[in-house]
């Protein structure tokens, strides 16, 4: 069966639609009241919101969906802030024409990633459009977590001297998606990073004290997410080209597509401005993960007037800027 003009329309073909698909695999209790808003328990500490669109072509790829992307990419948002997230909402936009069976897939990807990361999906909202008009599906999700009180990350708790550490490969989601749409084999699959990172953090804030900042380096990867801690701070990073962990297959096929690691989206990753003398611990707590064992110190924070600096093996230096010129649409 697939999606008609009708299952848009608030009737009989809607009330179907979401009991058949959503309410289905979310299965949360503030769904089944099916009132206008969910009506949430007070939360401690201050509220953190964050919502994010996901428009990615192909709508699957190695490691993952639009579905699992969605969820991941905004409880990333918070958690980065260091937020717990625990609610999420969800709109989708659907296409005449789309398979149902193709949309259960996607939304049951949607309640497994949620369910990892434990959060709870409380209200959504559907809406069809023509064929043609929507390519598919688009997500939109929006979080809503607390901050603990005792916490607190920001731009002004950088200080020069502070190290820039990353949590594993980079590169690894764009890698994935752009040779999956342009339909190049490799002989090892090259999977996306796309996972939630909440519960890693939480430990992480747990454990480490001297976190001053983090960012999750998505669209426009780790260059263009340092410019903007850089031009905010008003201080240079600089970042070593020697110790930007990028796995062989992925360095492989960005040398096979033209492109450079440093401005690749990931969406499994967090760059993290922590003390010195705390450095080296947290990488090896970061190694203890899944997939993160090459995470590692890739920086340092230096006085300066907002630059990205490379440095290469040969001793020499580039300035990197943000993304610009290079069109890599519907990558999140």
């Amino acid at each position: 069966m697939k999606i008609l003009l009708s299952h848009g329309d608030g009737g009989s073909l809607t009330n179907q639609l979401v009991k058949d698909v959503f309410r289905t695999a979310f299965q949360d209790e503030f769904l089944e009241e099916e009132g206008d808003a969910s009506i949430l328990p007070n939360m401690s500490g201050r509220v953190a919101v964050s919502t994010d669109t996901f428009v990615i072509d192909p709508l699957e790829f190695p490691g993952g969906d639009i579905g699992k992307l969605a969820i991941a990419g905004t409880v990333n948002d918070l958690a980065v802030s260091g937020a717990i997230p625990q609610y999420l909402t969800a709109g989708f936009i659907l296409e005449e024409g789309l398979s149902i069976e193709r949309l259960k897939k996607i939304v049951q990807s949607m309640a497994h990633t949620a369910r990892d990361a434990g959060v709870r999906i409380v209200a959504g909202d559907t809406k069809v459009v023509e064929r043609g008009k929507g390519d598919g599906i688009y997500i939109n999700t929006t979080g809503i977590g607390y901050y603990p009180i005792e916490r607190r990350l920001g731009f002004d708790q950088i200080q020069p001297g502070d190290c820039i550490l990353i949590n594993g490969g980079i590169a690894e989601h764009a890698v994935a998606v752009l040779s999956e749409r342009a339909g190049i084999g490799f002989s090892e699959v090259l999977q996306s990073d796309c996972r939630p990172l909440n519960k890693m953090i939480y430990a992480l804030l747990k454990r480490f004290h001297s976190v001053r900042f983090m960012r999750d380096p998505t669209r426009g990867g780790i260059a263009t997410t340092l410019k903007e801690i850089a031009l905010q701070t008003k201080m240079d990073m600089m970042i070593q080209e020697e110790f930007l962990p990028v796995r062989p297959r992925v360095r492989g096929a960005l040398e096979l597509l033209g492109m450079e690691p440093y401005y690749m989206a990931n969406e499994g990753k967090v760059l993290i401005i922590a003390a010195s003398e705390e450095a080296d611990e947290i990488v090896s707590f970061l190694r203890q993960f899944p997939d993160q064992e090459i995470a590692g110190r890739i920086g340092t924070v230096q006085t300066g007037s907002g630059n990205v600096w490379l440095k290469t093996p040969f001793g020499g230096t580039r300035n990197l800027g943000m993304l610009s010129g290079t069109p890599l649409p519907r990558i999140c």
